[in-house]
């Protein structure tokens, strides 16, 4: 582990072991809390987020001027897109199909979800879309995530997606393909608004359920510890799946729909994902060649397993939450030197307001999603509380950064990556700089 700029401070020998023993992503980074008082001194030269122009002094001195301290609160900040094509949906219509997959290796059965450029015809239902629940087949799953989505703050939690089930894919070509991991204890679809915006502008982007490490693991009282092994577990589906779809011949699995056979691009692969999906892509990184660009989302690649960033030699998107609570400022530090540390071409945006799970469709879902939705302590100044950044926008702005990277990245869009260097839109996003 590296702390930038104090990366050669002395760190006792057991603080990693004792911070891979835990099981909840926020307690793993809560126990880095020991290490503050090493880092304390290098927050406000590396942290953009002690800048004037990261919002949060104004926010703070809103809060004084109006004397209700923690009390009053400005209204949360609101994102409109502005008129760039990566701040709106591409022109497809978007498709969505579900399958399981079987890894007769490791004897351990993944669900998958697939968005992808769908059909003209789809557009009516795409429109329309499908109730967030209705993701999962009928069955247990599908009956405990109708309650809670029932139950759910709808400012936060995203309650219909913008995808038609089933729907006959656009054309014949190949997709070039995006494979996310989702969070600790989370879902495949745990970010299908940005899956969505992938997919209308050509993508097609897979996700597997990390079976033992979801929701309804959880729920049921099974859920795996969050360390270095179930992190090994979740290389490996990524990879399986991967695997799987690529393979086009006729032993390809056959769960996968035939329509989709054969569509995925081999040559233009990325990998993205949010929290412990974050570390997973940092490790698939690190590990196999096939992955071309990777894109992490409020948590750093290299304090869990054995990820080396030198192992790293593609460009990587880093994302981070300014109020990140849950993995605290220590967290979103080792994000920065990330950042600092990767010799490949990378990219850092931070977002005011924005908390663990302000970009996911499944911020205030449950209690350990609540993060990012509503009201909190800020974390860049604990005398004072905040207002969260509203969910709709922040999910837009994650899903406006993660098109150009990958269209930058993978389909060599020029205009792309310079959107991806740049703040969009000011006063929300923070350039991080080297």
């Amino acid at each position: 582990m590296h702390i930038a700029p104090c990366d050669k401070l002395p760190i006792a020998s057991g603080t990693l072991g004792s911070m891979r023993s835990t099981v909840t992503f926020r307690a793993l980074i809560a126990s880095l809390a020991s290490l503050a008082s090493l880092v304390v001194s290098c927050s406000s030269s590396s942290n953009p987020a002690a800048s004037a122009d990261s919002g949060i002094a104004s926010d703070v001195a809103s809060d004084v001027a109006n004397d209700g301290g923690a009390d009053t609160l400005d209204p949360p900040k609101t994102v409109t897109p502005g008129s760039s094509i990566y701040e709106h949906a591409g022109p497809a219509p978007v498709g969505h199909t579900t399958f399981s997959l079987t890894d007769a290796a490791r004897s351990r059965t993944l669900r998958v979800e697939v968005w992808y450029p769908a059909d003209e015809s789809a557009r009516a239902a795409a429109t329309t879309g499908t109730a967030l629940e209705d993701l999962e087949p009928a069955g247990a799953n599908h009956d405990a995530l109708k309650k809670l989505v029932d139950a759910a703050p709808a400012t936060c939690t995203r309650k219909r997606v913008g995808s038609a089930a089933d729907a006959k894919p656009a054309g014949s070509a190949p997709f070039p393909v995006v494979v996310f991991s989702h969070c600790h204890d989370c879902m495949r679809f745990s970010a299908a608004a940005i899956a969505e915006r992938l997919a209308s502008h050509g993508f097609a982007v897979i996700a597997a359920d990390h079976t033992g490490n979801t929701l309804y693991d959880r729920l049921a009282g099974k859920e795996l510890p969050l360390d270095a092994t179930t992190l090994g577990l979740r290389v490996a589906d990524v990879r399986f799946v991967l695997d799987s779809v690529l393979d086009g011949s006729s032993t390809a699995p056959t769960a996968i729909p035939a329509t989709l056979k054969g569509r995925f691009d081999a040559a233009k692969v990325g990998m993205m994902g949010h929290s412990f999906g974050s570390v997973t892509t940092g490790a698939v990184l690190a590990k196999d060649a096939r992955f071309k660009a990777g894109f992490a989302i409020a948590a750093p690649f290299d304090f869990l397993g054995d990820t080396k960033l030198t192992d790293i030699k593609v460009p990587t998107f880093f994302l981070v939450a300014q109020e990140d609570n849950s993995i605290s400022e220590i967290g979103n530090n080792l994000i920065r030197n990330d950042f600092k540390t990767i010799s490949a071409p990378d990219f850092l945006v931070e977002i005011v307001d924005a908390g663990h799970w302000s970009f996911s469709d499944i911020c205030g879902l449950d209690t350990a999603f609540m993060p990012g939705c509503g009201r909190a302590q800020r974390q860049t100044d604990s005398a004072y509380d905040l207002n969260y950044l509203d969910n709709e926008g922040a999910r837009g702005v994650a899903s406006s950064y993660a098109a150009a990277f990958f269209l930058g990245e993978l389909m060599g869009d020029a205009a792309g990556l310079t959107f991806a260097k740049t703040a969009h839109p000011e006063g929300i996003a923070v350039l991080g700089k080297k």
